[in-house]
């Protein structure tokens, strides 16, 4: 087997999760993690290194300082390190950034959804895939950080990642038990296939989810026994029996999703699992992970354009209304008012260019709101 380069930027809450158990997957292969503070970057891949050592793994890692922010910079690095795949967990958005706001300015922000606080999540993966490019480099780039959005919209510059993770294929495990549960077959026998953006998948998990627009196919054996079930029934489980803890804690789900497609592409599996932003469509659908690449594997009846026409009706609830031709995207009236009336931030619509602008006055309004609480 061949020896697999991986460079991986962002080890924050998410990302350091999800390395902590890249480091064991199997195989040949050389790590090279980036970021701005190396000490602290040093010190967090040797507690992965050495987790897994302890375990009988023995993963080849080094650290380098790497700046998303210098286009030409994080090119160069990826030249000389000619990764085969690049893992970004990089925001400009720290986990619990808000968390000194009062419960009830949290909720609210909360409600808005993601699409308002895009420009925090778009900037360094824009610039990320600025520089994959420069390269000429064959480089396949997963991409963590709000894909079903962020990869869609860099696909209209024609810079979109391969692949993002977690989201939709977070709940997966949980509606396998209940389906096997509720159809008394062992859980090896029974699969899903969902097609679901983002919004609706954070809310699958946590209450009902009503008429929100999305796809299900319940699998046994191959065969699909959808027509016979009570979905309602089947979905419940996800917030009562089968409720899991959330916050950073929670974030345990997204790496185990991350490292399925993450192993798929370095060994071959040809597994099929779920992802959002495949090949950079909006939303997220069950796809094949090869060293290819991800394939979308629709279920029989669906198809490709009724697929993406879901995804954009759940975007909308996400407070994207839509994506422009050129990657300018407009966002929901409902979402940016409550970011008006609580941060002083109004933005209707983003051109692609205009993202690193958005980002820095939104991250200085969330400044001097938690200032204000501090």
């Amino acid at each position: 087997m061949r020896e697999q380069r991986i460079l991986f930027v962002g080890l924050g809450e998410l990302g350091s999760r999800i390395f902590d158990l890249l480091v064991r997957v199997p195989g040949h292969h050389r790590f090279l993690v980036g970021g701005r503070n190396l000490d602290s970057l040093r010190q967090r891949t040797n507690l992965s290194l050495l987790a897994a050592l302890q375990l009988g793994c023995t993963p080849d890692v080094t650290t380098t300082f790497m700046d998303l922010w210098n286009i030409e910079q994080t090119a160069h690095t990826l030249a000389t390190f000619q990764p085969d795949i690049v893992f970004c967990a990089a925001t400009l958005q720290r986990w619990g950034t808000t968390k000194q706001l009062p419960v009830q300015m949290i909720e609210r922000l909360s409600a808005a959804q993601m699409g308002p606080r895009l420009p925090l999540h778009l900037t360094l993966v824009y610039k990320l895939m600025q520089a994959v490019h420069a390269t000429g480099l064959p480089i396949k780039v997963i991409n963590a950080i709000y894909p079903d959005v962020v990869n869609p919209v860099l696909a209209k510059a024609g810079l979109a990642p391969t692949t993002g993770i977690g989201d939709l294929a977070n709940n997966v495990p949980a509606l396998r038990t209940s389906l096997a549960a509720m159809l008394a077959q062992p859980v090896e026998q029974v699969d899903v296939r969902l097609v679901m953006a983002r919004s609706i998948s954070y809310q699958m998990s946590r209450t009902t989810i009503g008429h929100a627009p999305f796809h299900f196919t319940a699998l046994v054996n191959g065969k699909d026994m959808t027509h016979t079930l009570d979905v309602d029934a089947l979905f419940a489980p996800l917030f009562t029996t089968l409720k899991r803890v959330g916050g950073p804690t929670g974030l345990l789900m997204t790496a185990a999703s991350a490292i399925v497609v993450i192993e798929g592409i370095v060994n071959n599996t040809g597994v099929i699992t779920h992802v959002p932003g495949p090949n950079g469509l909006p939303g997220g659908y069950p796809v094949q992970v090869s060293a290819q690449g991800v394939e979308i594997v629709l279920p029989r009846g669906l198809t490709l354009e009724a697929a993406v026409t879901i995804n954009k009706a759940g975007l909308s609830l996400d407070g994207i209304e839509r994506i422009e031709h050129d990657g300018t995207v407009c966002f929901a009236g409902k979402h940016m008012a409550v970011f008006k009336d609580i941060l002083g931030y109004d933005c209707r619509r983003m051109p692609l260019s205009d993202v690193e602008q958005q980002a820095k006055e939104l991250l200085a309004k969330y400044k001097a709101l938690v200032g204000k609480y501090g």
